[in-house]
């Protein structure tokens, strides 16, 4: 890149200022990843708009890592973000706004410039693909107190028995930390995540409406639609994409479980695809896409060993036996590729993402093929269940 154009970005662009970085930390931002050296104090150039921020602590020689602890912003136009390492807290602390104001003018002085690493642009294309329906309201709404995403501040889910491989993983990972003193003194809470119901509870209706009504998630969808998301379709799909970054990025396994319950609910409709949301469905097979795309090539991506055992593995999760979306897919793939008629964007993102789930782990679509006998277990799990409480509100 020429200079002048470098130097317009870098004024542009906003600046990711880390003060006090202790040598080996990782530092990542988006789906780039960095290992700290001596000079090194943040990442300049980055396009304005959602980014998430996450890092882990290693210890001094650099080959053990704490689990990550990550972030959300909404970076405006030549905006310097500044954090402040505490090496007694093991994290990153906002500074008062007399010493951010100065570290900002030091920066916008090019002061930093050289410490400064570039955001990959060649890479910012991946990202938008993964954020497009988050926005500033949604971090807003979703993010803990505090804004920290961490498996630190989930050890209640930890301390119950994990059902899938991924939900394992995520959980030894913190067990078996050196660095798990954090779990303690965390000030991190839950995000606030939308309550997804896996069945309708409603008094005073058939049990054959019940059943209906849960063999199809549609209604199930409009009331969520409707109640917590205020009618807004993107918003549910912001939610989604916030949690599939917290999950991959972040290692949250609160994340993967409320990215598992949005999946499920949307693969579970039947009326919705092809009639009353199609416009939705053709977005969230989109986003989807994209999400299992990105997941499935960064592994093989040439990355350090370090870099690698920061990030969670997706197709560990899916290549599990319980794992719950094949199921899903299958019944939903025939649903829309079988129908009579349907929308003609629908039917196209709804064949690349068969395609990429064939191709890349080599799943047969084809009804009461050989695989069906492969996970008997899962179809407990995703089975119809009725449950009938005299509040419909709860």
């Amino acid at each position: 890149m020429e200079g002048e154009a470098a130097l317009e970005l870098v004024k542009q662009g906003a600046t990711l200022l880390l003060v006090d970085v202790p040598q080996h930390t990782l530092i990542g931002i988006d789906t780039q990843m960095f290992s700290t050296g001596p000079n090194f104090k943040g990442v300049k150039m980055i396009p304005p708009g959602v980014h998430f921020i996450y890092y882990s602590s290693s210890n001094r020689e650099g080959n053990e890592f704490s689990p990550i602890v990550g972030f959300f912003i909404d970076a405006s136009p030549s905006e310097v973000i500044v954090k402040k390492w505490d090496p007694k807290e093991e994290r990153f602390l906002k500074l008062s706004e007399e010493e951010e104001e100065r570290y900002a003018q030091a920066v916008k002085k090019l002061e930093f410039d050289r410490q400064l690493g570039p955001y990959g642009l060649d890479q910012y294309g991946d990202w938008k693909r993964l954020c497009n329906f988050i926005t500033k309201n949604t971090i807003e709404s979703i993010e803990p107190i505090g804004g920290e995403i961490t498996i630190f501040s989930e050890s209640e889910m930890v301390e119950n028995v994990p059902k899938t491989s991924m939900e394992k993983v995520l959980a030894e990972q913190l067990k078996s930390s050196k660095f798990s003193k954090r779990d303690k003194k965390s000030p991190s809470k839950g995000c606030y995540y939308t309550s997804i119901p896996r069945v309708i509870k409603l008094k005073g209706a058939s049990g054959q409406d019940l059943t209906n009504m849960n063999l199809d998630k549609t209604q199930i969808l409009e009331t969520i639609l409707t109640k917590q998301y205020g009618g807004s379709e993107d918003s549910l799909l912001g939610e989604l994409q916030f949690a599939f970054v917290a999950f991959l990025m972040g290692q949250s396994l609160e994340a993967f479980l409320q990215w598992k319950l949005l999946v499920s609910l949307l693969l579970g409709c039947t009326e919705a695809p092809l009639h009353t949301r199609t416009q939705l469905f053709t977005k969230f097979t989109r986003a989807i896409y994209y999400q299992l795309k990105f997941g499935f090539q960064k592994d093989s991506k040439d990355t350090g060993r370090a870099e690698k055992g920061a990030r969670t593995s997706l197709d560990e999760s899916l290549l599990s036996a319980d794992n719950f979306l094949r199921h899903l897919c299958k019944d939903f793939f025939s649903l829309v590729l079988d129908a009579p008629m349907v929308d003609g964007d629908l039917l196209t993102w709804t064949r690349k993402l068969r395609e990429l789930l064939e191709q890349t782990l080599g799943w047969n679509f084809q009804q009461n093929s050989a695989v069906d006998g492969m996970y008997p277990e899962e179809d407990d799990e995703f089975a119809p269940v009725v449950e009938i409480l005299d509040d419909p509100d709860h």
